[in-house]
């Protein structure tokens, strides 16, 4: 059966456009399918290059200088270290000064004894017979 005589003809002919655009619709679309997949592939690649590249060059930036402070911090670390080293040897030396002088001292205050102590045996002696 024949869709056009019993159309009207202007009804017939937005038909017929239609179908010829639907079938144009349809060989665009069969293209797409092959063309398609390596055109949104080929521009992601594209896009990710664009993109990855900055990004790549920032994470590398941050990589070394994450490494650069963690070696001020080590360096840092290791200085801390020396002085606090350091800090112990100068205390070190401080109580061996200290000790050293009261040494000195006792030294000096048993020979002031000794030299005092036949004295006091003396004195101690006469004290009784001076009492009787």
């Amino acid at each position: 059966m024949d869709d056009r005589t019993t159309l009207p003809p202007d009804i017939a002919a937005a038909l017929e456009r239609a179908r010829l655009q639907v079938e144009a619709l349809a060989q665009t679309a069969d293209e797409l399918q092959v063309v398609l997949p390596d055109a949104v592939g080929s521009a992601l690649r594209d896009g990710l290059r664009e993109e990855a590249a900055p990004l790549s060059r920032r994470l590398a930036e941050v990589k070394g200088l994450s490494n650069g402070m963690i070696r001020r911090l080590e360096r840092m670390e290791t200085d801390l270290l020396a002085e606090r080293h350091a800090r112990i040897d100068d205390l070190q030396l401080l109580v061996d000064l200290i000790t050293g002088q009261w040494r000195a001292m006792n030294d000096r205050l048993d020979r002031i004894e000794r030299l005092l102590e036949p004295k006091a045996e003396v004195v101690h002696l006469r004290r009784p017979a001076d009492a009787g």
